[in-house]
């Protein structure tokens, strides 16, 4: 992020911003039975994660939620013309979806082209029941039909504009800006 950027959120407003979508998801699901969720990487993992954690200590629950993470390299619709550029890394579903209620997790939704990806690349781990959008940051521009079920902060950017969401987990620092 160049020096110029405006910050959106620090380390409260995401954790504000967490807890509320945590509170969103046991409510939109009744509890916490068939709930998993799939983070994308990198920094939707760590979202995922806090997700889960929030949820369990809210809900009391002794049972960990499942999380894993999926890389969406290689579902990518511009592998043709990146690929040589594109860095595959690993992808960590280590329990079944079928039938789950699957929350897929990223940190920022633009155009939506990832999460298409990451929705090609859930049918590899299975069938599931549902699945559930949560983003930290919505940005509008969308190039795709797809649209969050669980938004932490909506954002007004224009197309040429960066979000950068730093995780303390990947960057040592929770913050969110724009510039």
């Amino acid at each position: 992020m160049t020096k110029n950027g405006k910050k959106v959120m620090d380390e409260h407003d995401i954790s504000r911003a967490l807890k509320r979508i945590a509170h969103e998801i046991v409510e939109d699901n009744k509890g916490v039975h068939d709930l998993v969720f799939v983070g994308i990487v990198a920094r939707g993992v760590p979202i995922a994660q806090r997700l889960a954690k929030i949820i369990q200590h809210m809900e009391g629950s002794k049972d960990k939620i499942p999380v894993g993470g999926i890389d969406i390299s290689l579902y990518r619709d511009d592998l043709a013309t990146k690929g040589q550029y594109i860095k595959v890394r690993k992808s960590s579903i280590p329990f079944a979806i079928d039938g789950e209620t699957v929350i897929l997790v990223d940190d920022v939704l633009f155009h939506g082209r990832t999460i298409r990806a990451a929705l090609d690349g859930l049918k590899d781990y299975g069938r599931s029941g549902k699945v559930k959008l949560a983003v930290l940051i919505d940005r509008g521009h969308r190039e795709l039909p797809i649209q969050p079920d669980y938004i932490g902060k909506k954002v007004q950017t224009t197309k040429k504009e960066e979000v950068s969401v730093k995780l303390l987990e990947v960057d040592g620092i929770d913050e969110v800006q724009i510039g």
